[in-house]
């Protein structure tokens, strides 16, 4: 019997700035770009369960944050904390969480910063599985001061979903014989990868939930989506025979940052991204890889058309000066008509590393 555990920390860059600080306790809290008085151009982090009742959400622009924030005051309720975020405080916790549920199972996948796979199939039992859980949960309560969801189920798919049907604080367990039953008055967009444009086509087909999804045969889904479609066929019964990976690679290392103002001058880009690089050299030298052999950057203009330009090294390297001139030299070509003939103005930067060696 295969029994699989998800992990799942609850608004997790939020809930560890207001346990840090009893002064944000109880208080709608936005991790994310500094609103600058509903003029910033950055987007929402992370948003506590208080923020969300206002309607903000991660990826929201954080100059609509600010407003939704600016509209609660003005019907008497709190306004929100905006918080800039703190990478290395949460990559700390995360390496935390990911020791306190090594404890109790040895195959753990850590799937994201705040979110880890975990096998408990040597329990032989989904009752000792949820009382293992119950212990993981209490641990990483009373060390950090956060909480986390759980689902249990008999792979990842079903783990996964069944950790989001109770935030925050949830613990929830579904056996094998009631995993069909458990997905069918679900949305599709339950099933991961299931997004917007994938909805839509199985909305004009009559699949709003999972239930009216196992209506279409593997060969209809097949035709609509290729290999994708086989998937999904299997998925909407709770079939995944997915492993837990555990020492999944960061694919890459990179940041983001979007200007104030649109802009041009490349002496003010320039000294942005020295400072966007070094901070993306940080977290790779925080991360345990060796080298990196591959860099890239990211240029969205004001007009938002982005272009990603890579760039494979001769050799891996872990030298800091040359991946800010090798990064510096793909990014060069935009600030002239090379690859800008139009000169648009540049409105987000990014720099990235890739293909690590442990």
């Amino acid at each position: 019997m295969r029994i699989i555990a998800h992990l799942d920390m609850d608004a997790f860059f939020a809930s560890l700035e207001e346990a840090a600080s009893p002064i944000f306790k109880g208080k709608p809290i936005a991790v994310g770009s500094d609103p600058k008085n509903g003029l910033g151009r950055g987007v929402v982090s992370t948003a506590n369960y208080k923020a969300r009742e206002y309607g903000i959400h991660s990826a929201l622009p954080i100059s609509v944050a600010w407003r939704l924030s600016k509209k609660a005051k003005a019907e008497g309720k709190q306004e929100v904390v905006f918080l800039p975020v703190d990478f290395e405080r949460y990559n700390k916790s995360s390496d935390d969480i990911f020791e306190i549920v090594k404890k109790y199972a040895e195959v753990v996948e850590p799937a994201s910063i705040d979110e880890f796979y975990f096998d408990l199939s040597f329990t032989k039992s989904y009752k000792k599985s949820e009382e293992i859980c119950k212990k993981i949960k209490e641990e990483i309560k009373s060390k950090l001061k956060v909480t986390c969801s759980v689902g249990i189920g008999q792979n990842k798919l079903i783990a996964k979903i069944s950790a989001g049907v109770k935030k925050p604080d949830g613990l929830v367990v579904i056996k094998e014989k009631d995993s069909e039953k458990f997905l069918e008055p679900l949305s599709i967009r339950e099933i991961p990868g299931i997004g917007p444009k994938t909805e839509q086509v199985l909305n004009q087909r009559g699949a709003k939930i999972i239930k009216d999804l196992k209506k279409l045969t593997k060969a209809e889904l097949q035709e609509f989506f290729g290999k994708w479609g086989e998937d999904i066929y299997y998925k909407a019964r709770g079939i995944d025979n997915s492993p837990i990976v555990e020492n999944r690679e960061a694919k890459s290392i990179g940041e983001q940052t979007t200007f104030e103002r649109d802009t041009l001058n490349f002496i003010e880009i320039g000294e942005v991204f020295e400072d966007l690089c070094k901070s993306v050299f940080k977290r790779f030298l925080q991360s345990g890889f060796k080298t990196f052999k591959t860099v890239g950057v990211t240029v969205r203009f004001s007009d938002f058309e982005t272009k990603t330009t890579a760039k494979t090294l001769r050799n891996p390297t872990n030298n800091e000066k040359e991946f800010v001139l090798e990064t510096l030299k793909l990014l060069l070509p935009y600030a002239d008509r090379r690859k800008n003939p139009r000169q648009k103005l540049i409105r987000l930067i990014g720099a990235k590393m890739e293909k690590f060696d442990e």
